[in-house]
This record gives structure tokens, C-alpha cells and sequence, in this order.
């Protein structure tokens, strides 16, 4: 075992934190780097790492869930770091989640700043459409490095094109004053149907043509690397205007890893999973209906306390206007317990389009 200043590579460990980079068989690597005048020394241990661990960043293990899988990169130098793509990470229509995007971005920041320092907010943009089966390059610019916040600006690139930027900030803990807005009165987790419960609802609904439900049948089903119960479901046979807000709670599948930077990763991956169809809900659309360009264009998040991204969350969203085909909505995060732990907002194209006109990413 080397030690270096607020840096430590492991060999033959088999785990690490704050949340390990990869973990083949008995073999693990570096996770957070330490200050700029220390990187030689750290490329010559990373160099020193056995040659076999960097060529298998995507290690898929049934002990680590696949949002975990999802947020591990690979080091390619000092502060630049790689998200593979896989089979099983959700996507649609080719198009990379804007959430896995975000996750991941977050998570290269995390990885350049001392672990007492713990994110407390975030604001990006999409720039472009990205696409599921190419790699995604992180490239973290150090903009400041304080004894209290350190601030990172995150660029991700595929093909050589820019298709995300996100300035990120972190806090060392401190006491301060503290208030928050108050939990809505909400069902329980356990009274509200399953996402999974609903669709099987869908495609046996017999107010939906007997054509489209044996294409909904033969689809093949997304892997969801969360779990989803609306608390106000939309009709998806026979969609209706609804109040521009909705409940839903959410977390990750499966057990994750016991550290605050993956959970908050995690938060940020979970928090784009509903919110732009908040938006719809006045107009009687759906996500993924042929006459809507539905993307995300920038998403803000601030975190107020830590939490368990496994555990389930109350997701409060609410869309105060739409124009010139955008929608603004925010959202709220709490706990079961009623403690508001993130906020959230973000702005996406809502552009009615032809049916018959095909889109595809511009890269």
C-alpha cells in the first residue's frame, strides 16, 4: 500500500471509498486524486496498477447496482476521466439520459476534490443530443480550491464534440441556521402503485387499439436502473389536461454503496427521471408521444442534507409556465421523513414536430 497527501491507490483491496472507480476480482483503483503538484506522482501509481484493471472499467458484478455501474469512469490522465457505454444502461431512441450524463459529470468532479468537501450545487447545459454507443469524455477544469468550497466546471465530449458543461461547487459541513418548506401531505410508498404495476395496466387496456398494445407487448423492456411510483399517475390510454404538478417517489434499484458522493450522484441522475413530463401535463401529452421533441436544456440542483439515494424519496415538481416551446419546472426532494434534502429546476424543449420526420443526434 502507497499513501500519498489525501490520495491512497489500493492493490488487492476489495473495496474502496467514497465510491470505488472500478473493483475486478481482488483488484481496485484509484478513486479521488489529490492536489495538481502531486499528479506525476500519481500517474506513475496508476501506471503501476495492474494492466488488466484498466482495460475493464465497466465490471458488472451482481453486488453493485447497475446506477452504481452506471456512474464508474475510467481515468485516461490527470482530471480527464471516460463513461463506457453498455447494453443494459437505459437510453432512448439511441439517445444518451440526461441524467446519466449528469451523474457521471458530478461524479468526475467528486474525484478531484478532497473527500470532506461534499457537493452542494450544480448548474448545467445539454449542448447536444448525445448518443448511447459512443464514449462519453469527462474533462474537469480546477477553478478554485478553498478551505471551505471548491469549485469544478465539468466538460463532456463525444466525438471529439462538446455536449455537456456543468460548474459544480462543494461545501466543507458546517452549523449554520436552518428552515425548510415543509413536506406535502402524501400517500405512503406503500399505498401507490409500481411504474411496472401501471404498464402492465397499459398493455392490456382495452381503450387502446389492439395494434398498439402488441407493439407495446413486443418492446423490448428498458432495464430501470430506479424504481418509480406516481402518486397522480396520467391516464396513458387516454391522456387528460391535468395540473401542471405531480408526486412521485423514486430511488435507486438496488443497494448502493455507503458514501455521499455516489448517493448524490445518484440524486442527480434520479432527479431528470420525471420532470420535464410535469410540463405536459396541462397540454394532455406524454414522453415519447411522435408529435413532441421532448429535451432537456439545462437542469440546476442544489443539495441541502445528505441522504440514501436507495432509500425511497419524495420527488414534489411543479411547472409554473411554458412558452416558445420550453417548459420550466422545479422540484423538491425529501425524505420519508419529511426532511428536504435536494431542489431541483430545469428548462426543456417541448417543440411540436411531424410524426413522420425522423431526428437524430447532430454529431
Amino acid at each position: 500500500m502507497a499513501r500519498l497527501t489525501r490520495l491512497t491507490v489500493f492493490l488487492g483491496a476489495p473495496s474502496l471509498g467514497p465510491f470505488q472507480l472500478y473493483n475486478i476480482g481482488e483488484n481496485a483503483n484509484l478513486v479521488r486524486f489529490g492536489e495538481e503538484e502531486q499528479q506525476q506522482q500519481v500517474e506513475e501509481n496508476l501506471r503501476s496498477c495492474k494492466k488488466e484493471v484498466a482495460m475493464q472499467p465497466d465490471y458488472k458484478g451482481p453486488e453493485v447496482a447497475l446506477v452504481e455501474r452506471i456512474m464508474q469512469l475510467q481515468t485516461l490522465g490527470a482530471d480527464v476521466f471516460q463513461a463506457s457505454p453498455s447494453d443494459d444502461y437505459p437510453s432512448f431512441w439511441g439517445n444518451l439520459y440526461g441524467g446519466q450524463i449528469m451523474g457521471q459529470a458530478l461524479a468526475a468532479a467528486c474525484k478531484t476534490v478532497d473527500p470532506p468537501l461534499q457537493v452542494h450545487s450544480f448548474h448545467s447545459y445539454f449542448l447536444r443530443t448525445g448518443v448511447d454507443d459512443v464514449p462519453i469524455v469527462y474533462k474537469v477544469e480546477r477553478l478554485r480550491t478553498g478551505n471551505t468550497f471548491a469549485t469544478r466546471w465539468v466538460s463532456g465530449t463525444q466525438k471529439g464534440k462538446l455536449i455537456f458543461s456543468m460548474c459544480s461547487s462543494f461545501q466543507r459541513p458546517e452549523d449554520g441556521v436552518e428552515h425548510q418548506t415543509p413536506m406535502p401531505s402524501t400517500p405512503s410508498v406503500d399505498e401507490v402503485e409500481s411504474w411496472e404495476e401501471v404498464r402492465k395496466t397499459v398493455n392490456t387496456d382495452p381503450r387502446i387499439p389492439l395494434e398498439v398494445r402488441q407493439k407495446l407487448a413486443d418492446r423490448k423492456a428498458m432495464i430501470m436502473p430506479v424504481e418509480v411510483k406516481f402518486v397522480e399517475p396520467v391516464d396513458r390510454a387516454v391522456p387528460k389536461v391535468m395540473a401542471p404538478w405531480s408526486r412521485v417517489w423514486i430511488r435507486s434499484k438496488g443497494k448502493l454503496s455507503d458514501d455521499q458522493a455516489l448517493h448524490s450522484c445518484v440524486g442527480a441522475y434520479l432527479s431528470d427521471w420525471t420532470l420535464l413530463e410535469t410540463a405536459l401535463r396541462p397540454h394532455g401529452h406524454l414522453l415519447g408521444q411522435d408529435d413532441m421533441r421532448i429535451l432537456s436544456v439545462d437542469h440546476s440542483m442544489w443539495f441541502h442534507r445528505p441522504f440514501k439515494a436507495d432509500e425511497w424519496l419524495l420527488y414534489v415538481q411543479s411547472s409554473p409556465c411554458a412558452s416558445n416551446a420550453r417548459g420550466l419546472v422545479f422540484g423538491h426532494i425529501y425524505t420519508q421523513s419529511g426532511q428536504l434534502v435536494m431542489s431541483s429546476s430545469q428548462e426543456g424543449m417541448l417543440r411540436r414536430v411531424n410524426p413522420e420526420a425522423t431526428q437524430k443526434s447532430k454529431l
